[in-house]
């Protein structure tokens, strides 16, 4: 047995430290995300030291991309014996973007490849977005995407209120002391002493209540055309200006002005525990356990704002495409009345 042993021992010790190791790198790649230790333990390549042959440029998720939205790119490349890497992020690849130098029109990207459209169509509308994207260890590679702006896409205009703030957690209460010890000698006994109570946790505070959404102002008109599109502007006191451009055909805008919810109460602190009766013939009693403090209360949610639609006659066909929220608040009202283009 005792041989058996000491063959494991070697193998345990050398698994824990082989384990250790492991961790380690696992926390480094965790906390630094350094791409040259991914290069080196073969979970990333470095493009510049490889032969490629090729390169082509994908958006995945969609042909084009809408305003206020985001679209990863995805970059494959073609070795001279067929095969093929992909770049890291939406491809799920090896191959680095920090080693490829992505140029945007129009749109804007970062850097791991995730192309981002301004929120407002006027800054954009009539335009072709479009990325270069080169490798600079590879000067005779390019490639070129021309990115349609799409604006059939569900889009919501926010103008809720504002979060309350969470309540604060009460205070643990602190543990008795325990009871000084006494004899246990049966020729010389003496009692142990009592322990001292814990004391009670305090209350948590209560949420504060959430922020009342403004009242919403809304227009809409029709840009006619070959393929019509709905013009937004929604407005509201003391808020930016949002515009919209939707496209009837898959498109839909949502206009919320629900009061924001209350903050959520803070913890009652736990009491403390009694502390125990220190030893002695008799044995000291043990002090009483504190009370827990009361939870805080949640704060009450604010109160939602009046939602005003203007549409220009034109729009009437589409208002099915138009949704509000404001729960608990006034109906939504929609006038019909002329609307001239928003911009």
């Amino acid at each position: 047995m005792s041989r058996a042993l000491s063959r494991l021992r070697p193998r345990t010790s050398k698994s824990a430290s082989k384990f250790a190791v492991f961790l380690s790198l696992v926390s480094l790649l965790a906390f630094t995300g350094c791409s040259s230790i991914r290069v080196k333990l073969g979970l990333r390549v470095a493009i510049a030291k490889l032969p490629v042959s090729s390169m082509d440029v994908t958006l995945p998720n969609n042909p084009g991309i809408a305003p206020g939205e985001q679209s990863p790119l995805v970059a494959t490349f073609t070795q001279p014996d067929g095969k093929v890497l992909v770049t890291e992020g939406k491809g799920k690849g090896k191959v680095l973007w920090r080693d490829l130098v992505v140029t945007p029109s129009i749109v804007t990207v970062n850097k791991k490849g995730v192309l981002s459209l301004p929120h407002d169509p006027r800054k954009t509308d009539g335009k072709m977005a479009h990325v270069t994207v080169t490798v600079p260890s590879h000067p005779d590679l390019k490639a070129e995407l021309d990115i349609p702006l799409r604006y059939d896409y569900a889009f919501s205009a926010n103008f809720n209120g504002a979060a309350g703030s969470n309540g604060s957690d009460g205070i643990n209460g602190t543990d008795g002391a325990s009871g000084t010890p006494g004899s246990t000698d049966p020729n010389n006994p003496s009692a142990g002493g009592d322990g001292s109570s814990g004391s009670s946790g305090t209350n948590g505070s209560d949420g504060d209540p959430g922020g009342d959404a403004p009242n919403v102002q809304v227009q809409a008109t029709l840009r006619a055309g070959s393929h019509p599109l709905l013009q937004f502007k929604v407005s509201a006191p003391g808020r930016k200006d949002h515009f919209y451009l939707v496209d009837p055909q898959g498109g839909s805008l949502t206009i919320n002005a629900n009061g924001g919810p209350g903050g959520s109460g803070g913890k009652g602190g736990k009491g403390g525990r009694g502390g125990s009766g220190g030893i002695g013939i008799p044995p000291g009693n043990s002090g009483s356990d504190g009370s827990n403090g009361m939870d805080g209360s949640d704060g009450p949610p604010g109160r939602a704002g009046a939602i005003t639609v203007t549409y220009d006659p034109s729009v009437q066909p589409y208002l099915a495409l138009i949704h509000t929220s404001n729960r608990g608040g006034p109906k939504p009202v929609f006038n019909e009345a002329p609307v001239a283009p928003l911009w």
